[in-house]
């Protein structure tokens, strides 16, 4: 049954619905489909026609490259070159978020608008049960940005994802809210450390532990993966941070003690914190308020993740 828009239907996960998702796909159409982190845009990776729509839809700058989604490391390995500390990585976190940039392989398949012409992929296998059902139903390599549009809030719920796709797409496979909340750890090796392009669920301190490497964050300016533009995630209205009260104007976005229109958590647990985030700035979107307010977030573990979002909504 279609919601909102005659052309973009809602259907709840199940088989029939990644069926008429695949077809879809086969046709060189995305679709939206959740994962553990944010509900992506789905299309052929291989089919530059079908990645371009995903950048028609969102409105995506086309030197942004996309993460490739694929459904296990010997998959991701046919596109990217793996050297020991990747491989390592990749069997410590995977399924799961983290995106790993590396190398693309001679005959990578992908196509070169999907990568933004690099000379690297970013690759992710992903935990959740409907993007691996629809990896699996269609056999391809998934190139999956988040499903909302360019430099918007994020999407964790279907209902995000029609506030500024629908009529856009045709389908959107609906599982319930997402988990983690926030999108993927980017990572890449790099000059004997691992280096952090994006913060996100998978923490520095677990990316050291795994690959016995230092761990950095980001060196240089240039884009060379998803989510390093400065300006993204923002909600439409000014954002301010840090605040340890709320103006009758704004939207107050609560964090442990400190009540608003919105709680990221009550008990200041940081995980709760990151899968309520992008839900939380979409309810300040859509309030008539004219402002957002968030409370402070401390920076530890997945708070970096939380701020680093935070911080490029209110630019």
């Amino acid at each position: 049954m279609a919601e909102g828009s005659k052309s973009t239907f809602v259907r709840a996960f199940d088989s029939a619905a990644t069926a008429e998702a695949a077809v879809l796909i086969a046709a060189g159409q995305p679709v939206a489909v959740p994962t553990e982190t944010v509900y992506g845009l789905a299309a052929d990776a291989r089919n530059p026609q079908a990645v371009a729509r995903i950048y028609a839809a969102k409105g995506r700058p086309d030197f942004n490259p996309l993460i490739v989604h694929v459904a296990n490391l010997a998959a991701a390995e046919q596109l990217g070159v793996f050297g020991a500390v990747e491989r390592a990585l990749a069997v410590r976190f995977w399924p799961g978020p983290l995106t790993l940039v590396v190398p693309r392989s001679a005959d990578c398949p992908v196509a070169s608008i999907a990568t933004a012409g690099l000379g690297t992929i970013a690759l992710r296998v992903p935990g959740h049960r409907a993007m691996q059902a629809l990896l699996t139903a269609t056999g391809a390599p998934l190139a999956a940005p988040s499903a909302n549009a360019s430099g918007g809030v994020s999407p964790t719920k279907a209902s995000h994802v029609l506030a500024t796709l629908d009529g856009r797409i045709a389908l959107v496979i609906d599982d319930g809210p997402c988990t983690a909340g926030v999108e993927s750890t980017i990572a890449r090796v790099r000059g004997g450390a691992v280096e952090v392009l994006r913060p996100g669920p998978v923490t520095a301190t677990m990316l050291g532990a795994a690959s016995g490497l230092p761990v950095s964050g980001v060196t240089g300016s240039d884009i060379v993966a998803p989510g390093m533009l400065a300006s993204h995630y923002a909600p439409g209205k000014p954002v301010r941070l840090g605040a340890t009260d709320f103006a009758e104007d704004e939207f107050g976005i609560g964090f442990g003690t400190l009540a608003g229109d919105y709680s990221l958590s009550e008990a200041g647990d940081l995980t709760e914190a990151a899968a309520r985030l992008f839900d939380a700035l979409h309810a300040g979107a859509a309030s008539a308020k004219a402002r957002i307010a968030v409370a402070t977030i401390p920076s530890k573990g997945l708070g970096a993740a939380i701020n680093d979002r935070l911080a490029r909504a209110a630019v």
